[in-house]
């Protein structure tokens, strides 16, 4: 039986927590950064739980990680 390959494009957008969890980075924290408060800014920060409905189809992208 062959090795699962992993799709290199979603283990770049997403990693898996200890617990299992699929973990990723907040949206609109890449540019334009200067018209946005630093209250937004700072909500932005770090990172979020993926909804539990997409979580399954994103494990299977990254069966390895």
């Amino acid at each position: 039986m062959p090795k699962i390959k992993t799709k290199k494009s979603a283990a770049k957008r997403f990693k898996i927590s200890g617990k299992g969890k699929v973990i990723r980075y907040m949206a609109y924290r890449r540019h334009l950064l200067t018209k946005k408060t630093s209250k937004r800014k700072r909500g932005m920060r770090g990172s979020c739980v993926v909804d539990k409905s997409n979580q399954q189809d994103i494990k299977r992208l990254i069966p390895n990680m």
